[in-house]
């Protein structure tokens, strides 16, 4: 079935799945989930024991997933994290369609989530193709205000080329760039992961694998989601 969603909105079932009265168990979740990964365990094994104790759905499970990490990892990522106050000329490298999908998620009302260690992050993924949305546009408007209103000199968005579309996207983002005088390129690559840890730039990016390997690296998307007037779906899983 081809996909033809307009929007990175909500599941239908997000509005039970993550109401007021769940969240203090999928906090629950994700302080019993970090102690495992602190402890060792595996991932996998480690999620379905939490899952199972409180009964999760799949969709709640990959939420305490994301937001939750080890005692290390809640040391060491802030530690390598940059202010978004000294950013003034900086260049920087995006993971692009990290900060694209969660500012997509989050214009469309779908939930978004702070996490343990302090990122902002969705429910959202890339399945081997990248569709265009109705929030593509102001997404990346949004980010390219957010950009300019920290100042920062230039950034690159490096964006994965085996991901179906992703020469449509640099497109739109390329003209977008043009006709506004937004401060950005634009650069397909096999691994951007590979790219942004190895560099000695700052990262934008709220990837976990990422953020354990990069030197530095700045909680872009919170700036952005910063910069959305309407009222978001932010829930608190720190």
């Amino acid at each position: 079935m081809p996909d033809k969603r307009k929007h990175r909105g909500p599941n239908p079932k997000d509005q039970i799945l993550f109401s007021v009265e769940i969240e203090p168990i999928l906090k629950q979740a994700v302080g019993h989930f970090s102690q495992l990964l602190t402890l060792g365990y595996a991932n996998k094994s480690a999620l379905k024991l939490v899952g199972d104790h409180f009964s999760l759905t799949v969709r709640q499970r990959l939420a305490v997933m994301r937001a939750s990490c080890s005692d290390s990892q809640l040391t060491s990522r802030p530690s390598k994290a940059v202010s978004l106050n000294s950013l003034k000329g900086q260049y920087i490298l995006i993971d692009g369609y990290n900060l694209l999908i969660t500012t997509e998620a989050a214009l469309s009302a779908a939930p978004i989530f702070r996490c343990r260690d302090s990122c902002i992050r969705d429910l959202a993924s890339v399945h081997g193709s990248y569709r265009k949305v109705e929030e593509t546009i102001p997404a990346l408007n949004l980010i390219a205000k957010t950009l300019n209103d920290l100042n920062i000199a230039n950034a690159l968005f490096l964006l994965d080329r085996p991901v179906s579309n992703s020469g449509r996207l640099k497109t739109i983002m390329t003209t977008l760039a043009q006709d506004n005088n937004y401060p950005w390129q634009i650069e397909l690559v096999p691994s951007p992961d590979k790219k942004l840890i190895d560099s000695d730039n700052i990262i934008a990016t709220s990837d976990s694998h990422i953020l354990d390997d990069c030197k530095k690296w700045i909680n872009l998307a919170e700036a952005v989601i910063d910069n959305i007037k309407l009222k978001t779906w932010l829930i608190d899983l720190a």
